[in-house]
């Protein structure tokens, strides 16, 4: 087993681990271990609420979870030698859940508390609770369904520069200037409340939770971008933009449906992460990555093969207005057909809802150039039900 560099107490909040780790984004957060080019090494991680959801039946965790709290990330690790402008390359070698916690929830926020991808048309809070069978889940709330997951970690990424944190800040709060009363909120803006900063302390925690990025967006840094394919094998080049590079994770799901459509979309689990870290002296330049990090998948997923594929486009389901070659809208329409269906086979609305953020459904842009309907797609693999789903001729 590699070197375990962050270790967690699924009985401690994140404040109170033996090495805190953080909830915001900054690049003065200080680093927790440092590693040479070249290494491998375990993280440990709890999952992306910090133990707020319980394994019941009760919902109410759900509904009134601390959402500033997300997400806790195991963290910074610093890689020596590394600077900006460099490409920091990490390969995800392994990856499942802690041996204790052998289970993962998923759930669908209140519209006042979060909301969600269809906070429209399901604004109240629901849970379902999926136990661990190897490569195989299964959820009590959800009868019928059976599946093998793919592994992945929601949120990984580097820290900003002070510069890039700046412009995040800024673009952020102009968007929110455009509604600031909209609920769910347009963005989420630095906020000092339930932050975890590591080991920082008195005036220098308080003005870094002050200028501190939130984690809920990906952004240049990677970030939460909740990537399903993201899994054992694949391998991420990260844009470098502080020294030493700052690497944190979290946010670990067992499986997710392209999209994670109820924000508490994937499963989500306290688990365990194998890396390994290498440097590309100078590869920003070199390759033109400098927005966004690259990755290269890796070859571990369920052979699923036999799909069911439902259709949308670019028409609101509420006035039925046209909308210009919009994909967001054409794929709340494919994910609201899909529900429709698994509704008609005995799902309620609020399990279908779950069953596209859980399994390894594949979202896809399936035209976005015939004006004026974007196409979107769903496809939802056939043989993680119990029953024959297909359409049958009379």
């Amino acid at each position: 087993m590699p070197e375990v560099l962050f270790r967690v107490d699924l009985t401690k909040p994140m404040e109170e681990q033996e090495l805190p780790g953080h909830n915001r984004w900054h690049p003065d957060i200080p680093a927790v271990a440092s590693v040479n080019p070249g290494d491998v090494f375990r993280i440990e991680c709890k999952d992306w609420t910090d133990g707020q959801i319980k394994n019941n039946d009760d919902p109410s965790d759900i509904r009134d979870v601390n959402l500033k709290r997300v997400h806790v990330l195991s963290g910074p690790i610093w890689v020596n030698g590394v600077e900006p402008g460099d490409l920091l390359v990490v390969d995800i070698l392994d990856i499942g859940p802690l041996p204790q916690a052998e289970w993962g929830f998923n759930g669908i926020f209140a519209r006042e508390n979060g909301g969600g991808f269809l906070t429209d048309h399901y604004p109240d809070a629901a849970k379902s609770i999926w136990d661990f069978h190897g490569i195989y889940t299964s959820s009590r709330h959800i009868p019928g369904i059976r599946f093998a997951g793919i592994m992945h970690p929601g949120l990984i990424g580097v820290a900003p520069s002070h510069d890039l944190l700046d412009k995040w800040n800024y673009r952020e709060k102009q968007l929110v200037a455009r509604n600031p009363n909209r609920i769910p909120a347009l963005a989420n803006l630095p906020d000092p409340d339930s932050a975890v900063l590591g080991s920082l302390k008195g005036a220098e925690f308080d003005r870094v939770a002050m200028e501190a990025a939130r984690t809920i967006p990906p952004r240049e840094n990677g970030g939460n971008c909740d990537i399903k394919n993201l899994s054992k094998g694949s391998r991420i080049y990260f844009p470098v933009f502080v020294k030493g590079g700052k690497l944190s994770v979290g946010d670990l799901h067992f499986s997710q449906g392209d999209g994670e459509i109820t924000f508490c979309g994937a499963i989500e689990m306290a688990g365990y992460i194998d890396l390994h870290v290498d440097v590309i002296k100078g590869g920003m330049a070199k390759y033109g990555i400098t927005k966004n990090p690259v990755f290269k998948p890796g070859p571990v997923e369920p052979r699923y093969s036999d799909y069911l594929v439902f259709e949308g486009i670019s028409v609101d389901e509420f006035s039925g207005k046209q909308h210009y070659l919009n994909a967001h809208i054409a794929y709340r329409q494919a994910c609201l057909n899909a529900i429709e269906y698994l509704k008609q086979l005995g799902f309620t609305g609020e399990q279908a809802y779950m069953i596209l953020g859980t399994a390894p459904i594949e979202g896809r842009i399936g035209g976005i150039v015939d004006v004026p309907n974007a196409c979107c797609t769903i496809a939802i693999p056939t043989a993680i039900f119990d029953q024959n789903i297909i359409p049958k001729l009379l």
